[in-house]
């Protein structure tokens, strides 16, 4: 049989014909036909030209409803310990930013109540590089008083650099056979002066210019007399400890250069910043004592002075 392909049955665009509605085609097709060594008898009716009605349209999801809500489980083997790991973290992040948050909150209950006691919180700022104390001159101290405060640091800084030399200088005169005794000294006058200078007398001036207290200023005329006196001291150098060589004075000088030359050198310019640290400490100290006079502190201080006596009395 002649083979014949026909159009798309289901395509809408053109009718289609039945072609066994033709008697010529329809008598031919009612014969037998070989096919696969078997005979099959085929016959079909008469039927009149007609469209075939179009199939029903099939889902494009393949049978699962768009809007239907999937269920991924999260407890599966590598999702599910992924988001506990996620809360995990959370959970860790929020405890530490409410202790973060608890610990501020008491930091400035604290600030509060120490400004309402009227206690000054004082930061260390000085010096830039390694912080170790406070000193803001410029904010703190009225500025009639700035350059004599900055005068009585000068010394501070002056007694500094004389205890600093006078190590130099009787670490040279140990090295040329002097003894290691004056070295031990040296080493403690510097530990001892330097924070003793700083918190015997420098901070109670620079509190007592900053909040005008007449107890501050007492305390800075007792021990700054004392530094005077240590200054005076360690620019003569008597022979009383150690033969006085283990301070840069005047007397160990004239001693140590008819030995040597170099060391008596050093000595001598030991000397000299011992003698101008206590001229420069003689001023302060009477620009100070003035300036104490003048503002009525003084008469404030007996006072004091005068009603603590009296309630020692009673």
């Amino acid at each position: 049989m002649a083979g014949r392909y026909d159009r798309n049955p289901f395509d809408e665009e053109e009718e289609e014909v039945n072609p066994f509605s033709d008697p010529a085609v329809r008598g031919k097709a009612s014969g037998q036909s070989k096919f696969g060594g078997g005979v099959f008898s085929t016959s079909t009716p008469p039927t009149s030209n007609s469209r075939l009605s179009p199939l029903p349209p099939e889902p494009a999801g393949f049978g699962y409803d768009r809007d239907a809500t999937v269920d991924i489980p999260l407890d599966a083997a590598s999702g599910g310990s992924k988001y506990q790991d996620l809360k995990k973290k959370e959970k860790e992040l929020q405890a530490k930013e409410a202790e973060l948050r608890r610990r501020e909150q008491d930091v400035k209950r604290r600030e509060d109540a120490a400004a309402r006691a009227g206690v000054v919180l004082e930061e260390k700022n000085w010096p830039p590089f390694f912080p170790i104390i406070h000193h803001d001159i410029g904010n703190e101290i009225p500025i009639h008083l700035q350059k004599l405060q900055y005068v009585a640091f000068a010394t501070f800084l002056g007694l500094v650099l004389c205890l600093f030399w006078n190590i130099i200088s009787v670490t040279a005169a140990w090295i040329k056979g002097e003894g290691v005794k004056i070295w031990f000294l040296a080493i403690i006058y510097f530990v001892a002066g330097v924070p003793g200078g700083y918190v015997l007398w420098y901070r109670p001036l620079y509190r007592a210019f900053r909040n005008e207290s007449a107890i501050k200023f007492g305390w800075f005329f007792l021990f700054y007399l004392l530094h005077i006196g240590f200054c005076i001291f360690a620019s003569v150098a008597p022979p009383i400890v150690f033969k006085g060589k283990s301070l840069t004075g005047i007397l160990p000088a004239i001693d140590v250069i008819g030995d040597n030359v170099i060391i008596g050198i050093f000595y001598f310019i030991g000397f000299g910043l011992f003698c101008v640290e206590s001229l420069i400490s003689l001023w302060v100290l009477q620009q100070v004592y003035m300036y104490f006079r003048g503002s009525g502190k003084a008469a404030e201080m007996k006072r004091e002075a005068a009603r603590g006596a009296m309630r020692a009395a009673i």
